[in-house]
């Protein structure tokens, strides 16, 4: 596996790991641990945790899932090596997207920060210019 591969399949484990633990605190109703005082749990509780029913983490969870799975599976799949890292990057680019308007909702509308939001957010930087890279050499 190259390090491109690699590095997209370690970054996506985080986020599901992330993804994953915010996912199970909405449905358990708990609140989640946070290290800037009680700025997750306000977040999590906000109205903008959900979209249209969905808890957002569930949906970080999904995108992380896929952009986890691609670069195991495209060296046993070479066709899915061309569309999965083109997709892999929409799909990265679009959740950077998402990413950036919740951190607006919590710094501007929610007026509280929730550090795991940050982190997910933080890898999706990360992922963002992987996954380009990644369809660009399989494209080149």
């Amino acid at each position: 596996m190259d390090w491109g591969r690699w590095l997209q399949a370690c970054l996506a484990g985080q986020g599901i790991g992330v993804a994953g633990y915010l996912t199970i605190v909405h449905y358990l109703g708990t609140t989640p641990v946070c290290v800037a005082s009680e700025g997750c749990a306000v977040v999590q509780n906000s109205p903008y945790a959900t979209l249209w029913g969905v808890p957002v983490a569930l949906l970080g969870l999904l995108v992380y899932v896929v952009l986890g799975v691609v670069p195991l599976v495209e060296g046993r799949m070479p066709a899915v090596q061309r569309v999965g890292t083109v997709g892999s990057f929409i799909l990265a680019l679009g959740g950077l997207g998402f990413s950036a308007y919740l951190t607006w909702l919590e710094l501007f509308v929610i007026k509280a920060i929730c550090t795991w939001c940050v982190y997910s957010a933080v890898l999706l930087a990360l992922l963002t210019p992987i996954t380009f890279w990644r369809a660009w050499k399989a494209w080149a």
